[in-house]
């Protein structure tokens, strides 16, 4: 872990130095501990937001950690075919390949740091699976999948997808050089990533050196999530301690400090950290569908089945 990486940080475009007299950093309000759980025909996830409030993930529904697993041939799982509505999802792919297929024709290869992103929108029916080599040989397979909401404006946006490869990715590097920051959705200060989101949101994959702290500009309107991959840490004000599996809710102030811990190894800090601006509208939300009505959420589903969020096409080639 992770696939995109760099060996030379200091070539990267480098984040101001945070101005600790003036700028308060934002403070813990929780660390809760994803459990684990199977998604699909079978694959391990981790339930990344269990245990949070709806009102302080705005405009985040749901987040999975996918693996880490390490197959054996013939092991390797993914989904069957199944609809979305109301909203967005991420999938961004760590270590291994996916296969995306959807009913507007869209779809590819996700591997090595490359990311899906789907707006569900009106309707939409897609699958994810390994592809058959994955399959025969077994292999690593890491990932995350993200559900973004949306506002009731956009909910029956026509559906897209957005296929973003890992050198797409904006990397930069903490002002001193110690952390590795992959920008891939939204926008750290005036640097952009490249998936363009309906919703404003910030996504970001940080590797943080062993014995360093890295410390994030935050827009004040957007709430803050960090969820740790990999490794040991503490984060905030407070420096709560944090470790593979937890996510931190933070509010308040003008950045996200984090820091790892300080490993004989050399052992690294892997995080994720999203933030939005949240929609603060009503939410109705039953397995693929997110609405705001529990009237919008039962046409979502006799929609479905009645075929009008689109045909299973003919299986693509890859």
């Amino acid at each position: 872990m992770p696939a995109v990486t760099v060996e030379d940080l200091l070539v990267l475009p480098r984040l101001r130095r945070i101005d600790t007299t003036i700028e308060l950093p934002r403070k813990v309000i929780s660390v809760t501990t994803a459990p684990k759980g199977y998604e699909g025909e079978g694959f391990p996830v981790r339930r990344a937001f269990a245990g949070v409030s709806a009102a302080d993930l705005d405009p985040f529904i749901h987040m999975d950690q996918m693996g880490e697993v390490e197959y054996a041939p013939g092991e390797p799982k993914g989904t069957p075919w199944h609809p979305h509505r109301g909203f967005e999802t991420v999938t961004y792919m760590i270590d291994g390949t996916f296969v995306h297929q959807d009913s507007t024709g869209g779809g590819g290869v996700i591997q090595n740091g490359a990311t899906q992103w789907m707006t569900a929108g009106a309707g939409i029916l897609h699958i994810e699976t390994p592809p058959e080599s994955l399959v025969v040989s077994g292999g690593l397979f890491h990932g995350i999948q993200l559900w973004v909401n949306l506002p009731a404006s956009k909910k029956f946006s026509t559906p897209r997808y957005q296929n973003l490869e890992g050198d797409d990715v904006k990397l930069l590097t903490s002002h001193d050089g110690s952390s590795l920051i992959r920008v891939v959705a939204g926008s750290l200060e005036s640097y952009q990533g490249p998936g363009s989101t309906m919703t404003p949101i910030t996504f970001i994959h940080a590797t943080v050196e062993s014995g360093s702290q890295l410390e994030l500009p935050w827009p004040k309107d957007y709430n803050s999530l960090i969820y740790v991959l990999d490794g040991e840490g503490s984060v905030g004000a407070e420096n709560a301690k944090i470790k593979t599996g937890n996510l931190a809710l933070l509010k308040g102030g003008d950045y996200l400090s984090l820091r790892s811990k300080s490993s004989s190894k050399g052992e690294k800090l892997e995080v994720l950290v999203l933030g939005g601006a949240p929609i603060r509208e009503p939410i109705a939300w039953h397995g693929p569908f997110v609405m705001n009505t529990r009237d919008e959420l039962i046409q979502a589903f006799e929609d479905y089945q009645s075929g009008r969020m689109g045909q299973i096409p003919p299986q693509y080639h890859f």
